[in-house]
Formats: C-alpha cells, sequence, structure tokens
C-alpha cells in the first residue's frame, strides 16, 4: 500500500492519480438529510464491518468504502441514499439505476435505497462482493 504524503490516503498502487483533498467530517454530508438517510447508511457500514476492517472516507462529494481500492461510494440526498459498487462482473437487477463498464473486472453498479429495510440480503450480498474488489481478490491478489 502507498500512502500519499500529501493527503494521508492509501491507495493499492504507488504515486495512484487522484484528488488530493483532506477528508472532512461525516456528519457534514447528512446535515440536510432525513435521520432515515444516515440509518441507511449505518447499516452498510456494519455490514461492511462484518466482512473486514473498511476505512470510511469523507470525502468532498461522496463517502467512499476503502480497503486497498474504494470499492463502493455514496452520496446523501434528503430523503434517499443514493450509492454505487464496483463488481467484477455484470449484476442485472432492476435495482440498479445505471451499471458503466470501466474494463472488464472494474464494472460500476449504481442504485437507490430510501428505506432501511431495503438493506437486505441481495443488497448485502452486493457489499460482500464489491468488497472482495475493494481488497483486489478479484484480481488473485491478497
Amino acid at each position: 500500500m502507498w500512502r500519499c504524503p500529501r493527503c494521508g490516503r492509501t491507495f493499492a498502487s504507488r504515486d495512484q492519480t487522484h484528488t488530493c483533498a483532506v477528508l472532512g467530517e461525516l456528519d457534514r454530508h447528512f446535515t440536510r438529510s432525513e435521520p432515515v438517510v444516515r440509518e441507511i447508511f449505518d447499516r452498510i457500514v456494519a455490514a461492511v464491518e462484518r466482512l473486514g476492517p473498511v476505512e470510511v472516507l469523507a470525502e468532498k462529494t461522496r463517502i467512499a468504502l476503502h480497503v486497498r481500492m474504494s470499492f463502493a461510494a455514496f452520496v446523501p440526498r434528503r430523503r434517499w441514499l443514493d450509492g454505487h459498487v464496483v463488481l467484477a462482473e455484470r449484476l442485472d437487477s432492476p435495482r440498479f439505476t445505471r451499471i458503466e463498464t470501466y474494463s472488464a473486472r472494474n464494472i460500476l453498479h449504481a442504485f437507490r435505497l430510501s428505506r432501511s429495510d431495503e438493506v437486505d440480503a441481495e443488497v448485502l450480498d452486493w457489499l460482500a462482493r464489491s468488497y472482495q474488489v475493494g481488497q483486489q481478490r478479484h484480481l488473485g491478489q491478497t
């Protein structure tokens, strides 16, 4: 792992290109959101923490979940939580609002959650799969 000497973020590759910025306060992202939005986010983080260690990065425009690389990101809105997971394969679900392929094993799957009970078995499966991507296990590394 390489740590940027300016912002302190860690990356899997030395000198990885990134927007070098000091991380902000997590709570700032939720100042205009209804309480259910924070509840949804907290359920997601708790589920990921059961998988293993994770860094929650309160960036300027999003909140990223990071292991060796960022594998999920979230943007709190007033009444819902927009999010995406990065998966090593394309998954089809009517719950995805868009799917973007960046490379053969780097596929963004976006979704929106508006109730805490939507963090269900399907979403937990997405998080578990994306956590593996964050660890770069899909590349044969540990």
